[in-house]
């Protein structure tokens, strides 16, 4: 899976900010978990691949940072922000 190329992500004023060209009408700012999900995902990656990712930087319980990992998966998949 990957970010689709019609969202454009960049940092402004230490905010990470996402904004599609086509499709979904809105600006989504993230937190550092998102960030760091969504960065992962400008290339094409795995669940696992992001938790193993995240285990590596984060002192967080594995179980916690797939089920951070999940539910923002499941909310850039509701706005059409992920090709699979």
């Amino acid at each position: 899976m990957k970010l689709k190329d019609t969202f454009i992500t960049y940092n402004a004023a230490g905010e990470h900010t996402t904004v599609a060209t086509e499709g979904f009408s809105g600006i989504i700012r993230s937190n550092k978990t998102a960030a760091f999900i969504i960065e992962a995902l400008k290339g094409p990656t795995t669940l696992e691949q992001i938790v193993d990712a995240m285990a590596a930087k984060y002192d967080a319980p594995r179980d916690v940072l797939e089920k951070d990992v999940a539910e923002t998966l499941a909310r850039l998949r509701s706005i059409g922000a992920i090709e699979d």
